[in-house]
């Protein structure tokens, strides 16, 4: 499975401390010429990528934690994925297929159904990205009842991208949404089922899973809106920016049962947690449930802009003419998605996915007694959430610590971030070897230590 010219055992390597020159010449140039709408984690400057491992400008390897935010999960520069490129790219570079047809589409699309946990008969709708895929789905889900449905329900702490009908989806963080106004009208969001944090007071994980759905119940549907009038509700089954949160056993298939009962549609947003991400294709399947609309991204052709939208046939059924993209279906990037279909059948990612994640997530819940800050660990697969708490009674954020957690395994090799208000988010290639799992995770719980002892002082 180990495909790059290097030795896993030469990694983490610092040959200058991190940022180096060279890069802190190119985060000096980026701050002058880029417009500056994001933030960094830490000034990370790439140069190239082999597998789970990343090297800077200035010679530096670092364990890759992070996937490029949860994109590259069959590692960079696979060498089959850059064999299709390049053979792709030999042949023609796009024809819009929303103007024309190729073949590769067609190919891809018969893979990506193969994949796709949802019975019948499915079509696909491809677009450039994440967001791209989410406001596909909202004009689906609404066109699909000609618009006699014109509400949805999403999330709170839900993150489904930034663009118009995506950003009115979003609920992570109030920066997202702060001066936009008006976002897309007839959004509702409703607490998600945080077991960590329910927000519904000191239930048990089922408890507060039930409570959601007697909400959307009582409350939404009781005194808001009619069902009748709902065209969708959006999830995501772990939530990613959110902070990682896993969702109790029973709350999809209750969720189902409820859009089942008032007729409305279940759109699964997977782009952060599909693709093998979970040891599952898509991470619904660990809840044995089918949505109806999938939206998907990120990890699906190994770092080249491309997204799906898949779905019943029944529901895929938009006019002619009513939504297309120029770009939407590139053909490199669907030579690459094929291969990324194949590598990880081939190399038993899903397996490997699930193995290391286990370990990782074990050895996080060991440190729990020695490690004051870790507040709780969740997840499957390799996206896994370490929350870091000051408090373990109050479960006061780490917002500092958190911040001094990242830094300090950056300098030391370790490429990762977080994700909600402190929590460690760990979501490398899906084949990173036991060998540096167990490096990277050692680095991350080292700094950890450092961080709880200095705290205390």
């Amino acid at each position: 499975m180990w495909h790059w010219p290097i030795d896993p055992k030469d990694v983490p390597k610092i040959k200058v401390e991190p940022p180096g020159p060279k890069a802190l010449d190119v985060v000096k140039r980026d701050e002058k010429l880029i417009m500056q709408s994001f933030g960094r984690w830490y000034p990370l400057v790439i140069r190239a990528g082999y597998g789970p491992v990343v090297e800077d400008v200035d010679g530096n390897l670092y364990i890759d934690m992070n996937a490029g935010i949860a994109v590259m999960g069959v590692g960079h520069s696979h060498p089959r994925i850059v064999k299709a490129i390049k053979e792709q790219s030999e042949l023609f570079t796009h024809y819009s297929l929303t103007d024309f047809y190729y073949d590769v589409a067609v190919k891809h699309a018969e893979e990506l159904i193969g994949i796709t946990p949802i019975s019948g008969e499915k079509r696909v709708f491809y677009t450039n990205s994440g967001t791209e895929s989410i406001e596909g789905s909202l004009k689906i889900s609404r066109g699909h009842f000609q618009n006699q449905r014109p509400y949805v329900i999403a999330f709170l702490g839900a993150f489904h991208g930034r663009t118009y009908g995506s950003m009115s989806l979003t609920a992570s963080k109030p920066v997202q949404r702060r001066g936009f106004n008006p976002i897309t009208p007839n959004v509702i969001h409703v607490p998600y089922p945080y077991p960590y944090r329910c927000p519904f007071g000191n239930l048990d994980e089922a408890a507060c899973g039930d409570a959601v759905i007697g909400y959307m119940e009582d409350w939404i549907f009781g005194k808001l809106v009619d069902p009748s009038e709902v065209a969708a509700v959006f999830f995501e089954p772990i939530q990613g920016e959110g902070g990682y949160v896993v969702p109790p056993r029973n709350f999809f298939p209750k969720l189902r049962s409820l859009a089942d009962k008032h007729g409305f549609l279940l759109v699964d947003d997977e782009v952060q947690a599909g693709f093998g991400r979970t040891g599952k294709w898509m991470a619904i399947e660990h809840w044995g449930v089918e949505p109806d609309l999938i939206a998907t991204a990120k990890a699906i052709a190994a770092g080249l802009p491309l997204g799906a939208i898949i779905g019943r046939s029944k529901v895929m059924d938009l006019p002619k003419g009513s939504h297309a993209n120029t770009f939407g279906g590139n053909p490199v990037a669907l030579a690459a998605g094929i291969e990324v279909i194949n590598v990880i059948k081939d190399e038993g990612l899903l397996e490997n996915a699930s193995r290391v994640g286990e370990f990782i997530r074990n050895r996080f819940r060991e440190e729990m007694d020695s490690i004051d800050l870790i507040g709780d660990v969740r997840g499957l697969g390799l996206m896994i959430g370490v929350e870091l708490v000051r408090d373990r009674k109050t479960k006061e954020y780490a917002k500092k610590e958190i911040e001094e957690v990242l830094m300090g395994s950056f300098k030391r090799g370790v490429a990762v971030i977080s994700s909600g208000y402190s929590t460690i988010r760990i979501a490398p290639p899906l084949n990173l070897p036991m060998e540096l799992a167990e490096k990277a995770v050692n680095v991350i719980i080292d700094v950890l230590r450092k961080v709880d002892r200095e705290r205390v002082k």
